[in-house]
């Protein structure tokens, strides 16, 4: 079932992260004290905002290759928003007579 789940998130980490809001919503919690920042990053940086959620170790927060991975995952959401703003003016660009 975690490998399931680990394949879902994936393809879809926006639908993962609300998934784990929903089923274990301590989790959320502990890694942040508001849902401000949650909801922002279900948003705007899914992949980040999931291993963030994932890695969050309560007490002692991030160390180590858990930031590389955060790091990484940031990187992947910003490289999705880059691609996604060049489809469109490349799609601009060829319908423009």
């Amino acid at each position: 079932m975690g490998c399931l789940f680990a394949v879902f998130a994936g393809l879809f980490p926006r639908l993962g992260l609300f998934i784990i809001w929903v089923a274990r919503p301590l989790l959320v919690d502990a890694a942040f004290h508001t849902w401000i920042w949650p909801l922002l990053g279900l948003i705007f940086l899914p992949f980040a905002t999931l291993m963030y959620v994932i890695l969050y170790t309560p007490g002692i927060g991030l160390r180590g290759w858990e930031w590389f991975w955060i790091v990484l995952a940031a990187l992947l959401d910003v490289s999705h928003w880059v691609g996604t703003i060049t489809q469109r003016r490349q799609l601009l660009a060829y319908r423009k007579p």
